[in-house]
């Protein structure tokens, strides 16, 4: 190989999921083990990999995306090395090991077709946003990978009696457990968030973590639902 392109060849595969750098995710498939995958994330592949977009099993689980809430999947299986990416963002990638996470539907790359996952809608913000926002839960023993706007920071809310609060144009993730409310703020309105009319936060509290991307791209929000 070239010497200066030597360095950005793929490293031997030591996991399931894996960063190559921060903007692409690799992903050892074997055959059995499928993954759910956001439609349209595939930059490339080796070996024998197939791909069935929005198959059954999805349409009916995701039936809440057909409004707009989240993004397509396709379900990818087969033998050899996948990867993918979302224009660029950054990639995180988690091992489940019997726990579970809340992602916005957005931000969510792939996850191993075995675990359990749903649509479901936040509790507690239906006041403060119409109808509520809808959110994609995932737990069990697998690997999921999320995408973020630029490098994420993993707040641990520490259980405590203190909330954590996050602009919801900035939220990834956070940890099912979590109790969340809204928090309306007029004031607030210039230091979190930039959009126009009342501000309003996201307030998380008890034992768990929340993960907030640098972006507060309204593209990125949670879908409200009206």
């Amino acid at each position: 190989m070239n010497q200066p392109l030597a360095g950005y060849a793929p490293a031997p595969v030591t996991a399931r999921m894996e960063n190559h750098g921060n903007h692409m995710l690799k992903v050892a498939m074997q055959t059995g083990n499928d993954l759910l995958a956001r439609v349209g994330s595939m930059v490339a592949y080796e070996g024998f990999v197939q791909y069935e977009p929005n198959p059954p099993a999805v349409r009916q689980i995701a039936k809440d995306w057909m409004t707009g809430e989240g993004a397509p999947l396709m379900k990818c299986s087969g033998d050899g090395l996948l990867y993918l990416a979302d224009y660029g963002a950054n990639v995180v990638v988690i091992n489940l090991n019997g726990d579970g996470i809340s992602v916005n539907a957005t931000n969510l790359l792939a996850f191993d077709a075995h675990l359990t996952w749903g649509v479901e809608r936040v509790k507690g913000l239906a006041k403060f946003a119409g109808q509520g926002l809808w959110n994609t839960k995932i737990s069990g023993q697998g690997w999921v990978a999320l995408t973020s706007r630029g490098k994420p920071i993993v707040v641990d809310c520490g259980g405590g009696e203190n909330e954590t609060y996050v602009d919801p144009d900035a939220l990834v993730a956070w940890s099912p457990n979590l109790k969340v409310k809204g928090k309306r703020s007029f004031k607030a309105q210039s230091l979190i968030g930039r959009g126009s009319g009342e501000a309003y936060q996201m307030a998380f509290s008890g034992q768990g973590i929340v993960v907030v991307q640098p972006s507060e791209d309204s593209t990125d929000r949670l879908r409200v639902r009206g």
